[in-house]
Parts: C-alpha cells; structure tokens; sequence
C-alpha cells in the first residue's frame, strides 16, 4: 500500500471549489494533471480522466467508478488498472471550511500487487497532485473575483 496527498487553502467557500472541481469538461481549460476529464460526480457512475504525468508528458486514460459525493466536502472514485487486486487507486478530494475559505486536501491510497515497482509513476502522480491542487486554488480564486 502507498498513500500520496496534496492540500491546499483556498479564499472562497467550500460550494465554489465544489462547483470547479465537479465541472469536468472544463478541466481541460485550467488542470494541468487531469487534462480530459468527463462524467458525472454520482456515486455509480463512471467518469473518464486523461492524466499526464510530470516530468515525462506521458498521458494515460483510466476511467474511475464514484463512490462517494456529497457535495460540497467529499469526492471519491475508485480506479483500476485491470481487475481487482492487481494496481488499484482510492482517490479523494475533501473540502472543509477553514479560516474563512476552504481547505482541500486531495489524497490516493494504491494498493496490489503491482504497487511495489510503480514508483515511478506514484512519484510522478504526486508531483501532479500538487500540480492540481495550486491550480484548483488558482481558477477558483480568479473565479470568486480574489
């Protein structure tokens, strides 16, 4: 198992990341880690996210089932590569009003048997996780008008 995380405060409410971070098909326009991104934030549904991994440019498409959404504090979706078991990826991003604004805190925990010799790529992902999060505070913060 391994677990990766970025956070970051953002000066607006929690309702306004909420609605940018759920606008998947404008991802593409601010996101530099999840640069296609389509679905629906509800739980059963599958989205479609192209990520690009830092340092490299290689892009990969995996396509995530939600778990949990209850707007506007907690997302999470479950990825696979294959079946079950085998490199795995519980994803979230939890909102919590803090200090006047939000603070977000994005973590992945990878569990399987292919977890051991994917360092790389974990490596890579969590640059991108910090990537996104200081992008997310960008575009909602120009959004909100700070």
């Amino acid at each position: 198992m391994r677990r990766i995380a970025s956070e970051v405060q953002i000066s607006a409410g929690p309702e306004e990341v909420w609605a940018v971070l759920t606008d998947f098909e404008r991802f593409h326009e601010w996101n530099p880690f999840l640069v296609e991104a389509a679905g629906r934030a509800e739980p059963g549904q599958r989205l479609s996210l192209r990520f690009r991994l830092p340092g490299n440019n290689r892009e990969m498409v995996f396509k995530p089932t939600v778990l949990v959404s209850e707007a506007p504090r907690l997302l999470r979706w479950r990825g696979r590569l294959g079946v079950s078991g085998v490199f795995d990826g519980l994803h979230s991003f939890e909102l919590t009003p803090r200090e006047g604004g939000t603070h977000v805190l994005q973590a992945e925990t990878f569990t399987g048997v292919l977890v051991p010799v994917t360092g790389t790529i974990i490596r890579q992902s969590e640059v991108g996780f910090r990537l996104l999060t200081d992008a997310l505070k960008k575009r909602v913060e120009a959004t909100v008008g700070f």
